[in-house]
């Protein structure tokens, strides 16, 4: 992905960044480093507002001693959260029995299915931008996700009834919550994509009502490529040549806080890490 202000130098960058979010805490006088972000509408996900643009084709790092809150982003149409509806009314899955769990890839309270795709491990590290980047304990994360074929459960065509790659996970004493689920497929007019959501605590995390930060993860271009190269992805292969980051309408103004830091392969799996920077 290319940026905008690449020529105007460091001093240009950061007067635009602060420009974009008011709410972006640089540390200690430095500039930050990157940290590590189907079915729908593309139309119904435009961006709330990003960062300074970097390479979608780059991996992020995260553990950095400085950080910058991440970027807040739409829910999209299909959070499940409380906010909207599908045919049968309003949909939250954060009131289900067995939403807090960290295998998202099964539906629960009653529903039957499994979504099937290349296994993904998800592991979000959330910090407090405003402190050092202390690690946030005590914390939730509820994180949703398109199916490898573009579908969100609650809400597409034949998934309605299923409430897989959905689920909420409380921080652990280091600040980190994992989820396990599979990659998540291309759609048109978006690239590859998940959402997330985080809460103060896990009683607060039932309604959107109380959430204090959504965002979404974005995952590099070469990786994308690899899984689509799999069986169950073949949709996703001409969708994913017709988008790019500069031309999607959530991340076309910066990944650099919202990339995930990706490693494995399609014969063992993939594993995504992003630190998530809060203003707690």
């Amino acid at each position: 992905m290319q940026t905008h202000d690449h020529d105007h130098g460091l001093a240009h960058d950061l007067k635009t960044l602060l420009q974009r979010r008011r709410s972006l805490l640089w540390l200690a006088g430095t500039a930050a480093l990157p940290l590590l972000g189907c079915g729908g509408s593309s139309d119904d996900e435009t961006s709330t507002g990003s960062t300074s643009s970097t390479d979608g084709s780059s991996s992020g790092s995260s553990g950095s001693s400085t950080c910058a809150v991440i970027p807040e982003e739409t829910a999209g149409p299909y959070p499940g959260d409380g906010s909207n509806s599908n045919s049968s009314g309003v949909v939250n899955v954060l009131t289900l029995s067995g939403i807090v769990r960290s295998d998202i890839r099964t539906s629960i309270a009653g529903a039957s299915g499994t979504a099937t795709g290349m296994p993904l491990t998800v592991t979000l590290n959330l910090v407090d931008a405003s402190s050092s980047c202390a690690d946030l304990s005590g914390y939730a994360i509820y994180l949703w996700h398109c199916t490898a074929d573009g579908q969100y459960s609650l809400y597409s065509s034949g998934v309605i009834n299923q409430n897989y790659l959905r689920g909420v996970q409380e921080t652990d004493s280091s600040g980190t919550a994992t989820f396990v689920t599979v990659f998540p497929g291309c759609y048109s007019g978006r690239m590859p994509h998940m959402h997330f959501e985080v809460y103060r605590s896990l009683a607060t995390a039932t309604s959107s009502t109380s959430k204090i930060k959504t965002s979404q993860i974005a995952f590099p271009v070469a990786t994308c490529s690899e899984v689509y190269a799999t069986t169950g992805y073949s949709a996703s292969v001409s969708n994913l040549a017709q988008i790019s980051f500069a031309t999607d309408n959530v991340f076309s103004d910066g990944t650099t806080y919202q990339m995930a830091t990706v490693t494995g392969d399609t014969t063992n799996g993939y594993v995504a890490t992003l630190q998530v920077g809060i203003d707690a």
